[in-house]
């Protein structure tokens, strides 16, 4: 295949993915997911302020949704690859090493939504609106995190001879072993496939537009610019997946993948369609304090409100004139 096209006409693939400073490991993969943490977090936190929101809400939230979705988007990865960890010959413990690449984002979306949730709830913020807010953004760090499979040689497609194919190298360590993760590529391709990252990365910025397009447009609310946002990455989704043959878990000789693709869709249509129209009025997006304080706050206050009658009561009487001579009986 490869001599009857044009290798310089192919997309290269990284020399490595890892990089080490002394005794510390600077890996793409990773150095992608914290960029489009990052982009998230600065861009949804000014779409939440321009809303109505509080400056740095979104950052408040973070601390909740992003571990929760590390932590979903790992197990799902596991789950749906289970026999590369569990299976003959696998290794369990590697399913411990996020570092080493696989996020599900189908587990990191769910799990990284109860996370919102949890922090919406301490805050006293509608956790749709806030979904509405991060949107663009979330996407664009999903496309960010692509890139970092670019640097691994992972989740490719099919192999291919279209002239934008991905080249995958054969990467070997210092002991001259095979090492796709932490290996140098020995100039050697070993096929040429289609770059699924790539497109997957490039169909995430255009649903990106069209968000940011439709939500200054109509004034979408109430969670549905967030269905939007996964109905269209669904779509681009179950496209890659057809054309991807890694290994992966199947069910009737069809990827896991693609039956959760179809069924998010789904319920993500079925969400846009019957949720509230309209947008939040900017006052329901102002913080209401924690949840968990504001009912021994407002018990507080009334307390002192109750305490601020009684001496206004005892302060009447002392200026009633009848109260005073039956206070001062020697007062002529």
């Amino acid at each position: 295949m490869t001599s009857t096209v044009d290798l310089l006409a192919y997309i290269p693939s990284p020399s490595q993915g890892v990089w080490y400073v002394g005794p510390i490991a600077l890996r793409a993969y990773a150095l992608c997911i914290i960029a489009g943490i990052i982009v998230a977090i600065v861009w949804g936190d000014r779409r939440w302020v321009a809303r109505g929101g509080e400056k740095g809400t979104v950052l408040d939230i973070a601390v909740w949704a992003v571990p929760f979705g590390l932590i979903g988007g790992r197990l799902y990865h596991v789950l749906t690859d289970w026999p590369q960890y569990f299976g003959e010959g696998g290794t369990p413990i590697d399913a411990l090493k996020v570092w080493n690449g696989g996020l599900g984002i189908w587990g990191a979306v769910f799990l990284g939504g109860v996370g919102a949730w949890i922090g919406c709830r301490r805050r006293g913020i509608p956790v749709a609106a806030l979904g509405d807010a991060i949107a663009p953004g979330v996407l664009l760090a999903q496309a960010i995190g692509r890139f970092g499979n670019y640097f691994n040689q992972e989740l490719y497609g099919r192999e291919t001879t279209v002239p934008w194919g991905l080249e995958i190298f054969k990467r070997v360590n210092s002991a001259g072993q095979t090492d796709v993760l932490g290996g140098v590529s020995n100039g050697v391709v070993e096929k040429i496939v289609h770059p699924t990252f790539l497109y997957e990365a490039v169909w995430n910025i255009l649903i990106v537009i069209v968000l940011v397009v439709v939500d200054r447009r109509f004034k979408i609310g109430h969670g549905r610019l967030f269905a939007l946002y996964v109905a269209g990455y669904c779509v681009g989704r179950l496209f890659v997946e057809l054309m991807r043959d890694d290994p992966a878990y199947q069910l009737a000789g069809i990827r896991v993948n693609v039956y959760t693709a179809v069924i998010v869709f789904v319920a993500a249509v079925a969400y846009f369609l019957l949720a509230k129209k309209g947008r939040e009025d900017p006052s329901e997006l102002k913080s209401n304090s924690y949840v968990e304080n504001s009912t021994s706050d407002s018990s507080d206050t009334d307390s002192d409100a109750v305490d601020d009658t009684e001496r206004v009561s005892d302060h009447t009487e002392d200026l009633d004139p009848k109260n005073a001579e039956l206070k001062n009986p020697d007062k002529s």
